[in-house]
This record gives structure tokens, sequence and C-alpha cells, in this order.
């Protein structure tokens, strides 16, 4: 079992900056592909970005490519979101997940909101 836990969400104006931070309780954390994902009030929850084991690969939705950055950090167990220019629509419940692939992921945390204003 993996606990996730989000932190890093809040309110920002439109074009601003937020950092997402997952803190992940289990060892080996390396074994995992980690991903992002968000849920808007009315919406189903999409794909945001993920990477590799190593951080060396990363993938991004067309919608944040440009402007949002995964990466993680091993040694503490740690994965990151920077968010950059961040726009009313990004506006989300913010997951973080782990998993075997980019695409099967079996841990997820509890979220964090994140709110943009116009």
């Amino acid at each position: 079992q993996v606990q996730l836990v989000e932190s890093g969400g809040g309110l920002v104006q439109a074009g601003g900056s937020l950092r997402l931070s997952c803190a992940a309780s289990r060892r080996p954390f390396i074994n995992y592909v980690m991903g992002w994902f968000r849920q808007a009030p009315g919406k189903e929850r999409e794909f945001v970005a993920a990477c590799s084991w190593s951080g060396a690969n990363t993938y991004y939705a067309d919608s944040v490519k440009g402007r949002f950055t995964i990466s993680r950090d091993n040694a503490k167990n740690m994965l990151f979101l920077q968010m950059n220019s961040l726009k009313p629509e990004d506006t989300a419940v913010y997951y973080c997940a782990a998993g075997t692939t980019i695409t099967e992921y079996d841990y997820w945390g509890q979220g964090t909101q994140v709110t943009v204003s116009s």
C-alpha cells in the first residue's frame, strides 16, 4: 500500500503560479510511475502530467504543456507539479497518483484544491 498526500493548493490570480507537492509513504518510491490528475466541478477526472521512475521521461496534457512541469525527488519520496501562467480553467482538485505505467495507476491521494480567479 502506498499513501499519497498532496499539498500546495490554494487560491491564485490568473497568470500566477503554484507548486503542488505529493509525499509518498512507501519505499521504494522509485519503482512507481507518478502522475498528476485533476477534476473540475461537473467534469470527469483528467490526466495532467506523468513522469517515469527516473523523472527523465515526462508527459503532459496538451492543455498544460509549456506551463506545467512535473518533477520528482526519489531520495525524499516526493513528487512535484510546478504550475505557471495559471488560467481560470485550471481550477480543479488536483490528485497525485502512483502506478506501474503512465496509463495505469493503483494509488491515489486525497486531492488538493487549486482555484484560479480571473
